[in-house]
């Protein structure tokens, strides 16, 4: 592990509490897929909960996020009601978005999350627009932006880190490298070992931060947000991680080996942290089992919630529809 900054055991707990949380969520959710309880596909990011808790871990409550069409732990590690988006995956009334936009497209903007998006790298001129709006209002705010090493070769993820370099807006770009774009891995798409190199090409840090270590992910983060806060404009942290589960439910997974996933389960950032924090004398093994049975018993409770919620009704179809 890396450099570790002091963090109170309440602290340390919510962040396992969180990690259990999104794998429960992810775990049932793939469940609920299998047993053909939900429409469409959806993105799983089991094994990358770390990126996901560590980065948020750094922010103020009322700061932004934007997330990705693999957001769900994005949302939950924002404080999002798990409850409501079981309800929105499973395409209930109750649901964060009535149960109309489903795993890919869930908003909590009270908690600070602007959204996630099914358009590879949508999230990231979003991010650079709201933190121009805080810039403007002069909130302290500060925006962070998830995206995958695949939207790190879009256009638009250029243009927005130019703008946001020459403006100097508040905003951090988190990249989740899970080292595949859908089939694509990272070594051929990129001429260079790390995309936080890039960083150098507008100016602001580029930092390369273990992303299966949550404690090193919360330091990187820590020091760009406070470069953001005092006005010195936006930083590029690269979160090397493995997701475990194919790119979409679609996926047969042809370009990796069993092996290769195998090598990555055993860097599990959850198992990480729990070792961590007992060897450290934060953590007893029974308290470590309270809180994934707390978290299951959560998720538990958010599929008893969504499957006695009402369906949406044919007649409100078009409510929401502005186009």
């Amino acid at each position: 592990m890396e450099k570790r900054i002091e963090l109170t055991k309440e602290q340390l707990l919510d962040m396992l509490s969180k990690m259990r949380t999104i794998r429960a969520f992810e775990e049932k959710a793939d469940q609920l897929f299998a047993l053909g309880k939900v429409h469409g596909t959806m993105h799983l990011s089991i094994g990358m909960e770390a990126t996901a808790v560590g980065a948020i871990a750094a922010l103020r409550p009322d700061d932004y996020i934007t997330s990705t069409h693999r957001g769900h732990g994005h949302c939950i590690a924002k404080g999002g009601d798990v409850k409501l988006m079981m309800a929105e995956f499973l395409g209930k009334e109750t649901g964060y978005c009535r149960g109309r936009g489903g795993s890919m497209h869930i908003a909590d903007v009270e908690s600070g999350n602007l959204g996630a998006t099914g358009v590879v790298g949508g999230g990231i001129p979003t991010a650079v627009g709201a933190a121009l709006s805080v810039a403007l209002r002069k909130t302290g705010q500060v925006v962070l932006c998830f995206f995958g090493d695949g939207a790190a070769n879009m256009g638009i993820f250029h243009e927005s880190l130019n703008l946001a370099a020459i403006w100097k807006l508040p905003v951090v770009f988190v990249c989740e490298n899970n080292q595949y774009a859908m089939s694509m891995p990272v070594a051929r798409a990129f001429p260079i070992e790390n995309i936080a190199e890039r960083a150098a090409a507008y100016a602001m840090p580029g930092k390369v931060v273990d992303g299966n270590d949550v404690l090193a992910v919360y330091a990187a983060v820590v020091e760009a947000v406070d470069r953001a806060r005092h006005g010195q404009g936006p930083s590029l942290v690269e979160c090397k991680t493995y997701r475990w589960k194919g790119h979409s439910k679609s996926d047969q997974e042809r370009y990796r080996t069993r092996e290769e996933v195998a090598a990555w389960k055993k860097r599990d950032p959850i198992a990480r942290l729990e070792a961590y924090l007992i060897e450290q004398g934060v953590l007893t093994t029974e308290e470590a089992q309270r809180i994934a049975n707390e978290a299951q018993q959560l998720i538990e409770d958010a599929v008893a919630f969504a499957e006695s919620s009402p369906e949406p009704r044919v007649e409100e179809i078009h409510e929401g529809v502005y186009a």
